[in-house]
């Protein structure tokens, strides 16, 4: 989902540590509402890409025709052969005519945009509207793990820079903004997703699905790795944070921002 090299590196063990959560699907699907064309700009593996798998998928006869977008050639190949056709390529030159969707879509990708004001005049040239789910780094900045023991991550261009809800209103006739409740058993892999699951984030494996990875500093990453592990083991996790093990879902600053037209009325 990313326009960057980072996501050539991360894609070891993207399939099993990133898969679609049905909770931030279903919200993500209803913003998207009737369309029957659908661009998945920065797609990776399509995780949230309406309609599914199938015969009944993305250009099956039930669901939208989605048509993918991804630079990244590993992410590519983790596509499944029923997944929505894929075209390689970035935000900022898209290879489609004016109009030709009726929504653009997007999952954490922004960030990792190059260009950004250009990647959101050229979805906007090809959709008439706009679903992007993205992060608010004004919110995400205080998570536990950013904080307490990657707190070099926000100092990086893609966290620092990464563009909130207000960023896009120059750009986009963005109608509504929504929180998305991140569940205490988010099976979606992303930097947030095991917020009261700390020592998930101890799992080679789920590191490897995560971007943050790719482009932190290894002995930065190490030495958070380390505190992780030692403050785990001695309980001082707990201590300080023990009580979000008994919450059901986290406002960790994840927003779906919904521009463009109103919804289609399909008949």
């Amino acid at each position: 989902m990313s326009s960057t090299p980072a996501y050539d590196r991360i894609g070891r063990t993207y399939v099993r540590t990133r898969t679609t959560d049905p909770r931030v699907a279903r919200q993500i699907h209803a913003a998207v509402g009737p369309a029957r064309r659908v661009l998945n700009v920065g797609a990776g593996t399509g995780n949230y890409e309406p309609g599914g798998a199938g015969p009944s998928g993305p250009s099956g006869p039930s669901g939208p025709s989605v048509t993918a977008l991804e630079p990244s050639m590993t992410m590519i190949r983790h596509r499944s052969a029923d997944a929505a056709p894929v075209v390689q390529g970035v935000a900022e030159r898209l290879p489609f005519a004016d109009g030709s969707f009726d929504v653009a879509m997007g999952t954490l990708t922004l960030h990792h945009w190059a260009d950004l004001p250009a990647g959101l005049a050229e979805v906007r040239r090809v959709s008439h509207r706009q679903v992007f789910l993205l992060f608010d780094r004004t919110v995400s900045h205080t998570f536990w793990l950013l904080e307490e023991y990657f707190p070099e991550l926000r100092d990086l261009a893609s966290e620092s820079e990464a563009p909130t809800a207000d960023d896009l209103r120059p750009h986009l006739e963005v109608e509504r903004v929504e929180v998305v409740p991140i569940p205490a058993d988010c099976l979606d892999g992303f930097g947030a997703a095991y917020w009261n699951r700390p020592d998930r984030y101890l799992d080679p494996d789920v590191l490897a699905g995560m971007s943050f990875t790719a482009v932190l500093d290894p002995a930065d990453l190490r030495a958070g790795l380390d505190a992780l592990a030692a403050d785990i083991d001695s309980g001082e996790w707990d201590r300080r944070h023990g009580h979000l093990r008994d919450l059901t879902e986290i406002d960790a600053g994840y927003r779906l921002v919904v521009a463009g037209s109103p919804p289609l009325e399909l008949g």
